[in-house]
Protein backbone atom coordinates (compact mmCIF):
# COMPACT_ATOMS: atom_id res chain seq x y z
CA UNK A 1 0.00 0.00 0.00
CA UNK A 2 2.76 2.72 1.05
CA UNK A 3 4.51 1.65 -2.93
CA UNK A 4 0.98 2.48 -4.52
CA UNK A 5 0.90 5.96 -2.50
CA UNK A 6 4.37 6.88 -2.78
CA UNK A 7 3.76 7.02 -6.85
CA UNK A 8 0.30 8.54 -6.23
CA UNK A 9 1.63 11.83 -6.26
CA UNK A 10 4.49 11.95 -8.88
CA UNK A 11 1.81 10.63 -11.91
CA UNK A 12 -0.92 12.63 -10.51
CA UNK A 13 1.50 15.22 -11.58
CA UNK A 14 2.40 13.68 -15.10
CA UNK A 15 -0.72 15.92 -17.20
CA UNK A 16 0.06 19.04 -15.26
CA UNK A 17 3.86 18.68 -16.46
CA UNK A 18 2.83 17.84 -19.83
CA UNK A 19 0.40 20.76 -20.50
CA UNK A 20 2.80 22.92 -18.96
CA UNK A 21 5.56 21.69 -21.70
CA UNK A 22 2.72 21.62 -24.41
CA UNK A 23 2.18 25.75 -23.50
CA UNK A 24 5.69 26.26 -23.45
CA UNK A 25 5.58 25.14 -27.56
CA UNK A 26 2.85 27.06 -28.61
CA UNK A 27 3.78 30.65 -30.00
CA UNK A 28 0.66 32.84 -28.43
CA UNK A 29 0.84 34.86 -31.30
CA UNK A 30 -0.48 31.89 -33.21
CA UNK A 31 -3.85 31.71 -31.94
CA UNK A 32 -6.20 32.38 -34.66
CA UNK A 33 -8.87 35.16 -34.10
CA UNK A 34 -12.52 33.78 -35.06
CA UNK A 35 -12.95 36.89 -36.38
CA UNK A 36 -11.21 36.52 -39.48
CA UNK A 37 -13.12 36.85 -42.64
CA UNK A 38 -15.98 38.14 -40.69
CA UNK A 39 -17.64 41.78 -40.55
CA UNK A 40 -15.22 44.27 -38.79
CA UNK A 41 -16.98 45.09 -35.51
CA UNK A 42 -18.48 49.01 -35.99
CA UNK A 43 -17.35 51.17 -33.76
CA UNK A 44 -17.56 55.20 -32.92
CA UNK A 45 -14.86 56.69 -30.68
CA UNK A 46 -14.05 60.52 -30.02
CA UNK A 47 -10.36 61.14 -30.91
CA UNK A 48 -7.57 62.87 -28.44
CA UNK A 49 -8.18 65.59 -31.15
CA UNK A 50 -12.22 65.35 -30.38
CA UNK A 51 -13.34 64.52 -33.40
CA UNK A 52 -15.51 61.29 -33.87
CA UNK A 53 -13.54 58.08 -35.65
CA UNK A 54 -15.21 55.35 -36.85
CA UNK A 55 -15.42 52.46 -38.69
CA UNK A 56 -18.42 53.22 -40.89
CA UNK A 57 -16.66 56.64 -41.61
CA UNK A 58 -13.99 54.50 -43.29
CA UNK A 59 -16.07 52.84 -45.72
CA UNK A 60 -14.28 51.62 -48.88
CA UNK A 61 -11.19 52.20 -47.38
CA UNK A 62 -8.64 49.41 -46.21
CA UNK A 63 -8.11 50.13 -42.40
CA UNK A 64 -5.40 48.88 -40.88
CA UNK A 65 -7.06 49.35 -37.11
CA UNK A 66 -4.11 48.96 -34.30
CA UNK A 67 -4.39 48.77 -30.69
CA UNK A 68 -1.91 50.43 -28.52
CA UNK A 69 -0.45 51.72 -25.26
CA UNK A 70 2.27 54.39 -24.79
CA UNK A 71 3.74 51.61 -22.04
CA UNK A 72 3.79 48.91 -24.61
CA UNK A 73 7.37 48.89 -24.64
CA UNK A 74 9.06 47.87 -26.50
CA UNK A 75 6.91 46.09 -29.46
CA UNK A 76 4.82 49.88 -29.31
CA UNK A 77 7.69 51.76 -29.52
CA UNK A 78 8.79 49.42 -32.38
CA UNK A 79 5.95 49.75 -34.72
CA UNK A 80 4.76 53.70 -34.59
CA UNK A 81 6.85 54.89 -36.84
CA UNK A 82 6.19 51.83 -39.27
CA UNK A 83 2.61 52.51 -39.00
CA UNK A 84 2.85 56.59 -39.40
CA UNK A 85 5.42 55.93 -42.66
CA UNK A 86 2.46 53.24 -44.52
CA UNK A 87 -0.12 55.97 -43.20
CA UNK A 88 1.97 58.88 -45.19
CA UNK A 89 2.53 56.44 -48.09
CA UNK A 90 -0.63 54.72 -48.88
CA UNK A 91 -3.06 57.02 -47.67
CA UNK A 92 -3.73 58.34 -51.21
CA UNK A 93 -4.54 55.21 -52.10
CA UNK A 94 -7.50 54.37 -49.61
CA UNK A 95 -5.31 53.65 -46.79
CA UNK A 96 -6.30 54.68 -43.49
CA UNK A 97 -3.97 53.49 -40.21
CA UNK A 98 -6.70 54.09 -36.90
CA UNK A 99 -5.20 53.93 -33.87
CA UNK A 100 -6.85 53.35 -30.39
CA UNK A 101 -5.26 53.51 -27.30
CA UNK A 102 -6.48 50.57 -24.56
CA UNK A 103 -5.46 51.30 -21.02
CA UNK A 104 -3.77 54.29 -20.95
CA UNK A 105 -3.86 56.93 -19.38
CA UNK A 106 -4.59 60.41 -21.70
CA UNK A 107 -1.58 62.31 -21.10
CA UNK A 108 0.53 59.60 -21.65
CA UNK A 109 -1.19 58.39 -24.65
CA UNK A 110 -0.87 62.04 -26.01
CA UNK A 111 2.86 62.16 -25.24
CA UNK A 112 3.12 58.96 -27.37
CA UNK A 113 1.39 60.28 -30.14
CA UNK A 114 3.65 63.36 -29.95
CA UNK A 115 6.92 61.37 -29.90
CA UNK A 116 6.26 59.72 -32.73
CA UNK A 117 4.70 62.70 -34.56
CA UNK A 118 1.52 60.38 -35.50
CA UNK A 119 -0.66 61.99 -37.61
CA UNK A 120 -3.25 59.23 -38.41
CA UNK A 121 -6.51 59.05 -36.46
CA UNK A 122 -5.97 57.95 -32.38
CA UNK A 123 -8.74 57.80 -30.06
CA UNK A 124 -8.46 56.28 -26.41
CA UNK A 125 -11.26 53.30 -25.95
CA UNK A 126 -11.79 54.72 -21.94
CA UNK A 127 -14.63 51.61 -21.44
CA UNK A 128 -13.00 48.94 -23.42
CA UNK A 129 -16.04 48.22 -25.44
CA UNK A 130 -13.86 48.42 -28.70
CA UNK A 131 -10.95 46.03 -27.57
CA UNK A 132 -13.45 43.36 -26.32
CA UNK A 133 -15.45 43.68 -29.58
CA UNK A 134 -12.23 42.42 -31.39
CA UNK A 135 -11.40 40.24 -28.79
CA UNK A 136 -7.79 41.99 -28.08
CA UNK A 137 -5.79 40.64 -25.02
CA UNK A 138 -2.67 42.30 -25.27
CA UNK A 139 -1.24 45.42 -27.32
CA UNK A 140 -0.22 45.71 -30.17
CA UNK A 141 -2.84 43.92 -32.04
CA UNK A 142 -3.91 45.11 -35.50
CA UNK A 143 -6.86 44.38 -37.57
CA UNK A 144 -6.41 44.57 -41.71
CA UNK A 145 -9.97 45.26 -42.55
CA UNK A 146 -10.52 45.38 -46.35
CA UNK A 147 -12.75 47.65 -48.41
CA UNK A 148 -16.33 45.90 -47.97
CA UNK A 149 -15.26 45.83 -44.21
CA UNK A 150 -14.16 42.20 -44.10
CA UNK A 151 -11.72 41.53 -41.17
CA UNK A 152 -8.68 39.92 -43.34
CA UNK A 153 -5.85 39.55 -40.95
CA UNK A 154 -4.87 39.64 -37.87
CA UNK A 155 -1.60 40.62 -36.12
CA UNK A 156 0.29 40.12 -32.97
CA UNK A 157 2.83 42.21 -32.18
CA UNK A 158 5.19 45.01 -33.27
CA UNK A 159 3.83 45.82 -37.40
CA UNK A 160 6.52 45.63 -39.70
CA UNK A 161 6.83 47.08 -43.01
CA UNK A 162 6.05 44.16 -44.64
CA UNK A 163 2.95 43.16 -43.27
CA UNK A 164 2.02 46.54 -45.17
CA UNK A 165 3.45 45.12 -48.21
CA UNK A 166 2.27 41.21 -48.06
CA UNK A 167 -1.12 42.44 -46.36
CA UNK A 168 -2.58 45.73 -46.71
CA UNK A 169 -1.25 46.61 -50.25
CA UNK A 170 -2.04 43.50 -51.85
CA UNK A 171 -5.88 45.00 -50.83
CA UNK A 172 -5.88 48.08 -52.46
CA UNK A 173 -6.45 46.50 -56.00
CA UNK A 174 -9.96 44.98 -54.67
CA UNK A 175 -12.93 46.96 -55.31
CA UNK A 176 -15.32 48.06 -52.54
CA UNK A 177 -18.18 45.96 -53.51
Amino acid sequence: MKIRARWLIPLAALPVVGLLAYGFRTDPRAVPSPLVGRPAPAFTLTSFEGAPVSLAGQQGKVVVLNFWASWCYPACYEEAPVLEAGWRRLREQGVVVLGVAIQDKEPASREFIRRFGLTFPNAPDPAGRTSIDYGVYGVPETFVIDRRGMIRRKHVGAVTAAVFRDWVEPLLGESPG
